[in-house]
């Protein structure tokens, strides 16, 4: 009897430590999925809320795409656990969220077959080409107009364009023989901005009061269709700031804490003069009674008060055709999606790409654009 009752008492023993171990784990990830949740709360929020009255939210659109992909581990691990509670809250967020979503990522759930309609179509091309300069510091337009010359848009949208450096360079001068051509001189915080087309250029303009935003109005057909060319208020994260966080050297730099408030200070403050200016580029985009094309850097992810105000009433031709996960800036581990190309709703979007090329410091879009029937 006693040979027996110590054996049950070893067993008992045995099983109290994974016990203990799965009650602690668990307890820790309560506390993390309460965190989590809390801070996806927010980041839904984010695209309604001016980043003038709330500082944290524009730092929340930066890294949403890390946030969603944590609750999504997080529903996984309650459902292995079978607390149906805990993963019901936060798979409820990602319901709310699944829109956010689709901005960052699509994928391609079924398969086409045969090859796509391409009547009607036309290719739009939006690329800051950061002055013409590569990151080895090497002028980059030779290149960039044999990218162009391959891809053959019929409209092209060009930030930070560098006139001088264009013409040192017989090819992209050549280049600008097969377009008709408009452009702005820039701003100290958004430098020049070209519109390259191949349709009739009817009139053109900037928008005064925004210093980032010029169009014009091309004929496409016996259809006139405006275009609009954006560079928004820089990020002011530099390349010593791209290095300091990719390359993780603020687990060794004495001065980490504070280049990481000026980064965030910068990044907040910037957010702040983008959503100014947006606040004067929205309304006139809005007020177009032609169909109308909208490219260009803007500086900000998909969840931002920035793009949700310039994307009011229009189509993403990511949202549209893109597959995967969409990054246009070559940096910051590969996660921005900061240049885009919206459409008003007379137009579809058939083909999206975003070619890896290393002459800037992102990478270009190149859209393919139906007219609707």
């Amino acid at each position: 009897m006693a040979e027996e009752y110590y054996s049950d008492y070893k067993s008992y023993e045995r099983q109290r430590g994974p016990l203990f171990a799965t009650t602690l784990l668990d307890g820790c990830m309560t506390v993390l999925t309460v965190i989590v949740g809390l801070t996806m709360t927010l980041t839904l929020l984010v695209p309604y809320i001016h980043p003038a009255k709330v500082k944290i939210f524009p730092m929340l659109g930066l890294i949403a795409p890390g946030i969603f992909v944590a609750t999504i581990v997080l529903v996984l691990y309650w459902i292995i656990r079978w607390s149906w509670g805990r993963a019901g809250v936060l798979l409820m967020l990602i319901a709310v969220g699944c829109f956010h979503i689709s901005l960052f990522y699509r994928g391609q759930f079924r398969r086409t077959y045969g090859e796509p309609n391409y009547d009607r179509t036309f290719k739009v091309m939006t690329y800051n080409v950061r002055y013409f300069y590569d990151d080895r510091g090497e002028t980059s337009p030779d290149r960039i107009s044999r990218l162009i010359l391959r891809l053959d848009p019929d409209i092209v949208c060009l930030q930070e364009y560098n006139a001088a450096v264009v013409r040192q360079s017989a090819a992209f001068t050549n280049l600008l023989k097969n377009y008709s051509v408009v452009g702005t001189s820039g701003t100290v915080a958004a430098g020049p901005m070209v519109i390259l087309s191949k349709f009739p250029i009817v009139q053109s303009d900037t928008i005064p009061t925004a210093g980032a935003s010029m169009w014009a109005d091309v004929r496409i057909g016996d259809e006139v269709v405006r275009i609009f060319n954006n560079h928004l208020h820089t990020t002011e994260i530099k390349a010593d700031d791209d290095e300091f966080l990719s390359q993780r050297l603020y687990l060794t730099d004495s001065t980490r804490w504070a280049k990481i408030r000026s980064i965030i200070r910068r990044h907040r403050n910037n957010s702040v003069l983008r959503a100014e200016q947006v606040d004067r580029i929205a309304p006139v985009i809005a007020a177009t009674r032609t169909g109308y094309i909208v490219c260009g850097d803007f500086n900000d992810t998909p969840v931002s008060y920035v793009y949700r105000t310039m994307a009011r009433g229009a189509e993403d031709a990511f949202s549209e055709c893109g597959t995967g996960y969409s990054h246009t800036y070559r940096g910051f581990f590969n996660t921005l999606r900061i240049d885009y190309l919206l459409h008003s709703s007379g137009f579809r979007a058939v083909s999206y790409a975003t070619p890896f090329v290393t002459y800037s410091d992102h990478l270009p879009i190149i859209v393919r654009l139906q007219k609707r029937m």
